[in-house]
């Protein structure tokens, strides 16, 4: 069965097409605000328009969850999988995945981005730093 494929709507276009080209983007706001995924005004203070900025692929691993139980029949092959939720060095987090064995993960383990293709679809996911690995 095929994984379930984002929505890819015009305002989050930009996240995706980078994705595409390799790297990773987020949007930040002129009061200095940074967030994903994308919207339409800063969370902040409401500003519209906030423009793109990249990524340096830098993160910390804040925390993640270990599935044993398949909530999707595409997922049940992939069993055990996890969910991580990673904050960029620019602030940002993020939900993705760690592509390194739950046995390895520990907490603030610094990571790096390693975009994953599944089909034509390219996600952010992310490796153990070297340092950490």
């Amino acid at each position: 069965m095929d994984l379930p494929k984002p929505e890819i709507t015009e305002l989050a276009r930009p996240y995706w097409d980078a994705l595409q080209q390799g790297h990773l983007v987020f949007q930040r706001c002129g009061c200095g605000q940074a967030w994903l995924p994308a919207r339409p005004e800063c969370p902040a203070c409401l500003r519209p328009g906030a423009p793109w900025e990249r990524a340096s692929g830098r993160g910390t691993l804040l925390s993640w969850v270990v599935y044993h139980t398949a909530y999707h029949p595409a997922f049940a092959d992939r069993l055990p999988y996890h969910v991580a939720l990673v904050q960029l060095e620019e602030g940002p987090r993020l939900l993705t995945r760690i592509l390194d064995g739950p046995a390895r993960l520990t907490g603030d383990a610094p990571v790096e981005l390693q975009v994953s293709h599944e089909g034509e679809v390219a996600l952010a996911t992310f490796r153990l730093a070297a340092a950490a690995a």
